[in-house]
């Protein structure tokens, strides 16, 4: 059975976001002396809750609610504090707004207490990356962004590792009972024996690899394309960890494909910052942490009704088989020889 006061929630209706309706969204915004006009639209994310709000002047605000105890006040004011830094150069970011001399504010709801922040609203249209120019242009704005990334580590916020990523992942969905039990010697076996080549894939790299302020979770969706440049607009993800984490979510297709995607982004890239070329043995097992971490994610929210009506194949005979199944392909991939930083 699943253990419900561990993940946080005693089900759907006692859910902390039950309480944020469209009328507290709109009075935490005037809150901050803001006029809006009541237009309140719900934009696409599950793990915070994120509203386009209109204003009286004709302008839009995007308000964000921190889901409650994800974040602590001190990590997420960092995470403001590096969206800051990045736009004060120049770099392409969206920061939050500076409302009465602060970026993170609180409001109460009843008992519960969520925190907010509100950024302007950035137009755009997602990257085209089958486009070589448009791929250069990626890695020169990353290397711009792990430049000053690269200046001092968060001290606050996590650190990218097997351990959070793996071992914690699979030790929650263990604990909790998300898998069927006629797939549990299935995924136990694998699942261990995963993270002990993905201890191996790292080891060599722990004394020399560099650990970078990063955005963290750098996939397409979280890039707006806007006069040929890319904006990015959620740093929720951001974290330490090596400059690869960043770069390889932005490579598709066949390993040729996927190749010549590398180059041109790191040829953008050196424009700006050094790029470690040791770190690309790391691609696949950072794909394979994402993986086994996006799993136990689903498994963490599942009580937040969002995610039953989201992802209504999660959590299924067939979702965890074909889970597995992913896990072995991973588990062979991690033998392929590792993308080159030269042709």
């Amino acid at each position: 059975m699943t253990d419900h006061a561990e993940l946080g929630m005693t089900g759907a209706g006692h859910h902390p976001y039950s309480k944020l309706g469209p009328d507290q969204v709109l009075d935490a915004v005037e809150a901050l002396g803001l006029e809006t006009n009541a237009r309140v639209f719900a934009l696409n994310s599950y793990e915070n809750r994120v509203y386009q709000i209109g204003l009286e002047s004709g302008e839009f605000v995007v308000a964000k609610f921190y889901r409650p105890d994800r974040w602590s006040y001190a990590q997420i004011q960092e995470e403001h504090e590096f969206a800051a830094e990045l736009a004060d150069l120049d770099i392409p970011v969206v920061p939050p707004m500076v409302l009465e001399g602060r970026t993170l504010h609180e409001i109460s709801v009843d008992d519960q207490t969520f925190r907010l922040a509100l950024f302007p609203r950035q137009a755009g249209h997602p990257p085209e990356l089958d486009n070589p120019d448009n791929l250069l242009v990626m890695g020169r704005f990353l290397g711009r962004v792990h430049r000053v990334g690269a200046q001092r580590p968060f001290r606050h916020r996590v650190t990218l590792s097997v351990d959070r990523f793996a071992v914690q992942s699979r030790e929650f969905l263990l604990r909790n009972d998300f898998l069927p039990d006629s797939l549990i010697p299935a995924y136990e076996t694998l699942s261990r024996d995963l993270i002990d080549r993905l201890q191996q894939r790292f080891a060599p790299l722990q004394n020399v690899m560099t650990l970078l302020r990063l955005h963290g979770d750098c996939h397409p969706g979280n890039v707006l394309w806007r006069d040929d440049r890319p904006f990015f607009v959620d740093f929720d993800d951001a974290l330490n960890g090596p400059a690869i984490q960043d770069l390889w979510m932005l490579l598709s297709g066949p390993v040729e494909q996927r190749q010549a995607q590398l180059l041109e982004i790191i040829s953008g890239y050196e424009e700006f910052h050094d790029f470690d070329g040791r770190e690309l043995i790391l691609v696949e097992p950072l794909r394979t942490l994402r993986l086994m971490h996006y799993s136990a994610w689903l498994a963490r929210r599942w009580q937040d009704p969002a995610f039953p009506m989201s992802f209504p194949w999660f959590n299924t005979e067939r979702y965890w088989s074909e889970h597995i199944l992913e896990l072995r392909e991973q588990m062979a991939a991690l033998d392929e020889p590792p993308l080159r930083l030269y042709p």
